[in-house]
């Protein structure tokens, strides 16, 4: 049975440099049905849906949506909103009221979330509508999915980054700590492996949050590498934490910030790079030590965006209108790789993905714990598009000396 009516389409979350290209593929899919009577974008997630602050999609020209396409960010606007049943229930009383039969909301874990018990309200309420889950997290921790859009654009700017980084820090020795995205999941952290061209290449150490980190054999680590080269560059994830699974920042820490969900605030601070470069110099007796915390560059940077980020992220928006309308069927949409390098598409039961996490697989970290394997760095490197930048060396000899012999 076909169903007619309108499109309800949301994005929630941390935005991505490839966000847009999955919500302009879901927009101009859906308006190529005549069942679809308006296709509705909701402003600010969520937040938008109970407002009732929609946009008609369908009265926006083509070539806008193409340009808005390849616009990093949240062409709706987003919310860190994290809905409970009653707000969901809420929300589907505004879409019923409008006459919403499809929804499709862009995001990540909670997102998912979100998507299912709406549904379940529809359900319950014997009110005939459809709910995708479109694919979307730099963090890459949705399950089932080989990677999710998002993802491969941030893990370029970390590798890029970390090239920069590594030239830099060759350059002018001394120790370099990046902090980097990831409460849970070190799949971003671990991107940066893609700055090592030579052996003495940086990132020297990984930390990610899926083993537990020891400061004492972090300083041990440090040490070893600086005096075999003189230098040190380190990844680490913002989300490390101790074997009682308490983060690193907060025992280091005196002051505590928390989010609105309660979670110690890891982003954004600056604390824990200036914690560890403080505890290097203090512990280690090394004078150089700089950090930085890789936080929202690398979600948006408009000049910095995965080819195949693009094209996937547009393809899953696609794919979420053809499995609703064409097959009349709900569920999140899951990216599986089937090749070097080629993907396919499935449709699974809401359930299987909604507020669960992927972490990096064993086989992904090193023995040690503080780097990342051959095998992560071949899943990895088609995922971060062509025209991948390398860094070169100077390869001429060395002249005589005459004076310092």
């Amino acid at each position: 049975m076909k169903l007619t009516g309108k499109i309800l389409i949301a994005q929630g979350g941390g935005p991505t440099a490839v966000i847009n290209q999955s919500m302009v593929g879901a927009v101009l899919e859906s308006r190529k049905f005549n069942q679809i009577t308006k296709v509705y974008g909701a402003i600010k997630g969520v937040e938008g849906i109970i407002n009732e602050n929609f946009m008609d999609l369908t009265m926006e020209t083509t070539n806008n949506l193409e340009k808005v396409a390849v616009t990093p960010s949240s062409a709706l606007l987003s919310t860190r909103v994290k809905p409970d049943e009653a707000y969901c229930k809420e929300m589907f009383e505004v879409m019923k009221a409008h006459d919403i039969r499809y929804f499709f909301y862009i995001g990540g874990n909670d997102s998912s979330d979100t998507v299912r018990i709406v549904n379940d309200s529809a359900k319950k309420a014997n009110y005939e509508f459809r709910a995708i889950h479109i694919p979307k997290t730099v963090d890459n921790d949705l399950v089932l999915n080989d990677h999710t859009p998002g993802y491969g654009s941030a893990a370029r700017f970390v590798a890029q980054g970390f090239t920069g980084v590594n030239l830099d820090n060759r350059a002018m020795g001394g120790v370099y700590i990046g902090v980097v995205m990831g409460r849970h999941a070190g799949f971003l952290t671990a991107a940066s492996v893609l700055a090592q061209k030579y052996p003495d290449d940086g990132p020297h150490l990984i930390y990610l949050p899926e083993r537990i980190f020891c400061i004492e054999k972090f300083l041990k680590d440090v040490k070893q590498i600086y005096d075999r080269y003189g230098r040190c560059v380190i990844a680490i994830s913002e989300g490390v934490h101790n074997d009682k699974g308490n983060p690193i920042m907060a025992e280091l820490s005196k002051v505590k910030e928390f989010d609105q969900h309660g979670n110690v605030q890891l982003s954004g601070t600056g604390i824990l790079g200036d914690l560890l470069s403080s505890t290097i110099k203090e512990r280690l007796n090394i004078k150089r030590v700089r950090s930085d915390t890789f936080g929202y560059l690398q979600r948006s940077f408009i000049d910095v965006v995965s080819d195949v980020d693009q094209q996937e992220a547009r393809e899953v928006g696609e794919k979420a209108a053809q499995y609703a309308l064409w097959n009349n069927v709900d569920g999140s949409i899951v990216i599986k790789r089937t090749g070097f390098y080629s993907v396919g598409y499935e449709l699974v039961n809401l359930s299987e993905v909604a507020g669960k996490t992927k972490l990096m697989s064993d086989d992904f970290i090193n023995k040690e714990g503080n780097g990342v394997t051959n095998a992560f760095k071949f899943y990895l490197r088609p995922l971060v598009g062509s025209g991948f930048p390398v860094a070169h060396r100077l390869r001429a000899p060395m002249a005589d000396k005459i004076v310092n012999v």
